[in-house]
């Protein structure tokens, strides 16, 4: 029997979790006050006006006020020179206030009211001249940029602006990330250990739920669990599994600290490995092994995902997306948003610097039998790569209990 894997009831498993949020310490008003800087100063290098950060994560990284986008305007203005300026329904203004971080001014609008023509006027007051443009960042709706355009704003993507500014991580945020890894990780043994023949996945994702709000989250902020053949499929299938003797078990789950996100894998068997369920394990070990090798500072994201590649094909799987192989990207950047820059995919150029954090997970689907995917985050510091959380040790002994 693989070790940690079974053995123990639920409740036992849970009983062995504890609180593990003391001393997460949330953003502070001077990191967003040096954020909102930094985004002026290329908004200044790129001759633009202001920039629109909608409500979500874009809005949370700049001012750290959470709000969750709707059918009804509520965005950031950062202007290239002055404070920050809010816009929101009138009706919201008392939530709002009660949820800002960085303080601004906030702009009202009424329902009959145009929050478009509102934001126009914002934007003048703020000195923003007709020959301007505006940078809308890249996660608003179309309904929000057909409003303004409407109002006659020339605008761009921010991308540039927001991509730049949120992919290098501050050390506040690593530890963030660090400590929702660490609860994730506990949860990760404390669910394999519960295994048991005939527990289903929808079982197992409830406990994963239940298990994260016992080591300090609000619960699972995703939760995929696969059995057998379903494994093979990266993110899943419809119908739920029963775990039988001898299947592939995969979960990916993850949970929030002050916004900021862990997301690990672990792919392990329920019985005794086959010897082919030991040959592909292996093979997405030294696959992931050569994507971290792979990944030091001033190195193209993409050539990361072409050295683990280069292993896989060596195998005698793939070439390229095809299967049996790997058949997505080997990794993505994660922090407020679970997937955010840098990607470590082919037609991502962009050198890999300091603060950058992104997964790595280059997993092999075996159609028709099982996947392997093991999946730890990475992020980058002067000497190089390091991990968020230590990868799977063996086939034998996944989380190193023996060791």
């Amino acid at each position: 029997m693989t070790i940690g894997v079974g053995g123990k009831s639920a409740e036992d498993a849970l009983a062995g979790l504890s609180d593990m949020m003391d001393g997460a310490e949330p953003i502070a008003l001077a990191e967003y006050r040096a954020r909102v800087a930094a985004a002026q100063a290329l908004l200044r290098e790129q001759g633009l006006g202001a920039l629109y950060a909608h409500a979500g994560t874009n809005m949370r990284y700049f001012s750290g006020t959470v709000w969750y986008p709707s059918e009804r305007l509520v965005g950031l203005i950062i202007p290239a020179e002055g404070e920050p300026q809010y816009v929101a329904p009138a009706f919201e203004e008392g939530t709002l206030r009660e949820y800002m971080q960085l303080p601004g001014q906030l702009h009202v609008w009424q329902e009959h009211e145009s929050p478009y023509a509102l934001c126009r006027r914002v934007l003048t007051q703020a000195g923003m001249d007709s020959a301007s443009r505006l940078a809308i960042s890249e996660d608003t709706p179309l309904f929000v940029i057909d409003g303004l355009q409407r109002e006659g704003l020339p605008w761009v993507n921010a991308k540039p602006i927001t991509a730049a500014c949120r992919m290098r991580k501050s050390g506040a945020e690593i530890a963030l990330m660090q400590r929702a890894h660490d609860m994730t990780m506990a949860v990760h043994r404390a669910t394999a250990s519960m295994l048991r023949a005939g527990i289903t996945t929808t079982e197992v994702e409830s406990f994963i739920a239940e298990a994260h709000r016992k080591v300090g989250a609000r619960g699972s902020y995703f939760c995929i669990v696969l059995f057998g053949v379903a494994s093979s499929f990266p993110h899943g299938v419809k119908d739920a599994q029963t775990l039988r003797d001898g299947d592939v078990v995969l979960i990916d789950t993850g949970c929030l600290v002050h916004g900021y996100m862990s997301d690990i894998t672990r792919t392990y068997v329920y019985g005794e490995p086959t010897a082919r369920q030991r040959e592909i394990w292996v093979l997405e070990k030294a696959a992931q092994a050569a994507a971290f090798a792979a990944a030091q500072l001033g190195t193209p994201c993409r050539d990361v995902d072409r050295a683990a590649r280069a292993v896989i094909k060596a195998a005698g799987l793939g070439p390229g997306y095809e299967l049996p192989g790997l058949p997505h990207r080997t990794g993505h950047g994660c922090g407020l948003d679970i997937h955010e820059w840098p990607y470590l995919v082919d037609n991502d150029e962009t050198p890999l610097a300091e603060g950058m954090c992104f997964s790595n997970e280059p997993m092999i689907c075996m159609p028709g039998e099982f996947g392997i995917r093991h999946e730890d985050h990475v992020y980058m510091t002067a000497a190089g790569p390091r991990w968020f959380s230590q990868p799977a040790h063996s086939i034998d002994d996944p989380f190193g209990l023996a060791v």
